[in-house]
This record gives structure tokens, sequence and C-alpha cells, in this order.
């Protein structure tokens, strides 16, 4: 397995893509997983400072952390039971 290096993804397209490959490894290792953020809907588009974008980016960057930190877990949990 590639490892996925959380990071904070720059495009919508490329955070969708990520949950997606988090969701599927997750899915096959059989590590639930909470949703992950829904993305932002009240956006004015006036480039504001602390824009709605901008935490949600924030808050994909944490829930891919997060389902990292799963994955690793659940597999070296696999790995202390094959002991």
């Amino acid at each position: 397995m590639t490892p996925l290096t959380p990071h904070v993804p720059e495009t919508l397209p490329q955070v969708r893509a990520l949950f997606a490959q988090w969701q599927s490894r997750a899915a096959e290792a059989g590590v639930p997983l909470r949703p992950p953020p829904p993305e932002p809907t009240t956006c004015c588009g006036r480039g504001c400072n602390g824009c709605v974008w901008d935490g949600f980016y924030a808050a994909a960057d944490w829930w891919m952390e997060d389902a990292q930190k799963a994955l690793t877990a659940a597999k070296a949990a696999g790995s202390d039971q094959r002991k």
C-alpha cells in the first residue's frame, strides 16, 4: 500500500479525489471513518479573510490526518494479532 501523506489540498477536485482514496483504503481495511467535512455552501465570493473555503480545506486536512491515524492503528493492531 502506497502511503497517502496528508497535506493541505489546493483545489476542490484534489480534495474530492483524496477523500475517495482514503475512504477506499479504509473500506478495504474494514476501518470505519467519520464522514469527511461537507463542502461549503455559503461562500459569498468576495475573498473574505477567513473564507468558509479556508475552513473547509483545513478541516479536510484534519480529516485526512485522522484517516491516516485510523488506518495506521488498524494495521498495527492487525500486526499484533498475527504474532
